[in-house]
């Protein structure tokens, strides 16, 4: 066994760890930080099947972004985990057969390319000379030729999400306390003191006359 084998094997079994550990986990926190470690995982992965530009993708869509918007999310919530274990046992064995149905159908798909014994050759043309190809340049390169309408059509929706996005963070609600930094710059002494001239001294009141209490006489 070479080391490239052995850091495959090595990367695989971190990387089915943190799987299980990610829907085993009680704690939600800990179940997306064991998602982070698997994404890294899947990352080094990518690297050794030289896959350079999926890697780096992986690493700063998912790990970067998506999981810590998810972790950040789940920080946030008061989640209640008693009312999420409910009915566990229940649907168990509906979700059992599912993934099992779906590691069946990934084993028919993948156990095709595991049966080839050596990596396909590049066939090059008569007269060509063997180079260094690059995956991310190849890409690039399809990306920005081929596919540079369905790209930009991909880049506009986008920048409609992220705009539709921050509108609704910045819609007026009835129940936010916010303030306007702007009317906060704006603002000046006499807005917030107001000065009320009092006469240095003042008279004391005049004290009330006593009276004094009548006396009834009996008879």
């Amino acid at each position: 066994m070479d080391a490239h084998t052995g850091l495959f094997y090595a990367f695989a079994a971190v990387l089915l760890f943190a799987a299980f550990k990610v829907i085993t986990a009680r704690n939600p926190v800990h179940a997306a930080l064991y998602l982070v470690l698997a994404f890294f995982q899947a990352s080094a992965l990518w690297m050794l099947l030289k896959a350079e530009f999926l890697a780096i993708t992986l690493v700063l869509v998912y790990v970067g972004a998506v999981m810590v918007l998810f972790l950040f999310v789940v920080m946030m919530l008061d989640i209640n985990l008693d009312g999420m274990r409910k009915g566990f046992w229940k649907h168990f064995p509906l979700a059992a057969g599912v993934g099992a149905l779906i590691a069946l159908q990934m084993a028919a798909v993948l156990m095709g390319g595991f049966r080839l014994s050596e990596p396909p050759r590049t066939v090059l043309a008569v007269g060509e000379v063997a180079v260094q190809l690059s995956n991310t340049k190849e890409l690039g390169k399809l990306l920005y030729s081929e596919y540079l309408y369905p790209l930009e059509v991909a880049a506009a929706i986008l920048l409609v999400a992220m705009i539709a996005a921050i509108a609704l963070t910045l819609r007026q609600r009835k129940d936010s306390k916010s303030i306007n930094p702007a009317d906060q710059i704006r603002v000046k002494s006499a807005d917030r003191v107001r000065l009320v001239k009092m006469n240095p001294t003042m008279a004391a009141p005049e004290p009330e006359p006593v009276v004094a209490p009548v006396e009834e006489k009996k008879a």
